[in-house]
């Protein structure tokens, strides 16, 4: 889906994750990217030993019905393997990682790093999640479904719909 042809001066960017499910914050992140990048592909790192709720096939509709708003300037995809090698085989040149806490930005600098000495071409970016979504990630999603609580207004309304779906007390 990503690999369309590009203009050798278009700054693509790739915002991976598991995305189980996407929520508002990502979409703030997404938003707020928009201002620096061209395109941005959502990708689905697809890892089997990754336990999700969601589907690969499910998280990437759930994507695509949240993004599609856009006009054309965010796709969804999905890979596996290394990122920077995706990245180099859709001509990405940056890497969009969302953070809201030091221990976020401990744990992607490391990945950051290691992405730079696998290929110098793709530049990391960091974005400080907005305040009011400090405190949303997709794990207090699932964890608050499982238990019966309900995520209004922290995902788009298509997720909720799926949510509901997979967990039916939701209230």
């Amino acid at each position: 889906m990503a690999e369309r042809r590009r203009d050798r001066h278009e700054k693509v960017a790739i915002l991976p994750g598991t995305f189980d499910p996407i929520h508002n914050g990502h979409l703030e992140i997404i938003r707020r990217a928009l201002g620096t990048f061209d395109r941005i592909i959502v990708a689905i790192g697809v890892n089997a030993e990754k336990e999700t709720i969601f589907s690969a096939e499910e998280r990437l509709d759930m994507i695509c019905h949240s993004i599609k708003h856009v006009n054309g300037r965010v796709e969804c995809d999905s890979f596996d393997g290394l990122l920077v090698r995706y990245a180099e085989k859709i001509k990405a040149n940056a890497i969009i990682r969302g953070l809201r806490a030091v221990s976020d930005f401990e744990y992607e600098f490391q990945l950051a790093l290691m992405n730079r000495k696998l290929s110098r071409n793709i530049e990391t970016f960091f974005l400080m999640t907005a305040h009011r979504y400090l405190y949303v990630s997709s794990r207090i999603i699932k964890a608050t479904v499982t238990a019966g609580g309900s995520p209004k207004d922290l995902v788009p309304e298509y997720v909720l719909e799926m949510l509901k779906k997979k967990f039916p007390d939701i209230h």
